[in-house]
């Protein structure tokens, strides 16, 4: 059976695994102990064994190695990219639309941060603006890309990633169970193709049949 879950677990799990999926600079290696013991610290009933696992393995390699481990899973291959609205709108025209309403929701709490260059829908970013700036709005815009955070979470499984964990934590603070296939998250979205595709095979794979995009409800 699920754990219940808390806000204020859900919280530090959704800023925990910000720092996690963020690229490991030498402030992330400063901070370890911090996140362990904001994991250690969570309620017995949250999801948390994939977070200590993985700040386990990250405090016992080197940077270096733990630094080109992070390229090699989310720069290199596109097999499990961190941006959510790749999943579900690829390289389609819709997408800066959808990328639009990010910032839209971010500006519409407060938010103000520097993204560093990366796109509004960096899960990182993504998940501190659900830990920090909006802890009701937050987890909204999570589970509207349950599908992309799902995909994501299979594909660092596949991979055989310690990185897999944190997802699995992430997505245990969400409604509902998470889908223990592709076949399973395929059905958990909606139908329909992305639209307007700009040099895209209409078969790529990475791709959610989304008939529309999501936050157009709002």
């Amino acid at each position: 059976m699920r754990a219940p879950r808390t806000r204020s677990g859900a919280r530090v799990v959704h800023q925990v695994a910000s720092w996690c999926l963020s690229y490991p600079d030498r402030a992330f290696a400063e901070r370890l102990p911090l996140l362990r013991d904001a994991v250690d610290e969570l309620p017995a009933a949250t999801s948390r064994g994939g977070l200590r696992t993985f700040l386990d393995h990250a405090g016992t390699v080197p940077l270096a190695d733990l630094q080109r481990e992070y390229v090699d899973l989310f720069d290199l291959s596109h097999r499990q990219p961190l941006y959510l609205s790749y999943w579900t709108d690829g390289d389609t025209r819709r997408r800066g639309e959808v990328l639009g309403r990010f910032k839209e929701r971010y500006r519409a709490s407060g938010f103000l941060v520097d993204t560093h260059g990366e796109l509004p829908d960096h899960l990182p970013l993504v998940l501190e603006y659900a830990a920090v700036a909006d802890p009701v709005d937050g987890p909204v815009l999570l589970q509207e890309y349950r599908a992309s955070l799902e995909l994501v979470r299979l594909a660092l499984h596949e991979a055989g990633s310690t990185y897999a964990g944190v997802l699995d934590d992430v997505c245990a603070t969400l409604p509902g169970e998470s889908p223990t296939d592709r076949a399973a998250v395929h059905r958990m979205a909606a139908a329909g193709p992305p639209r307007e595709d700009v040099g895209l095979d209409s078969a790529e794979p990475r791709l959610l049949p989304l008939a529309s995009g999501p936050g157009e409800h709002r």
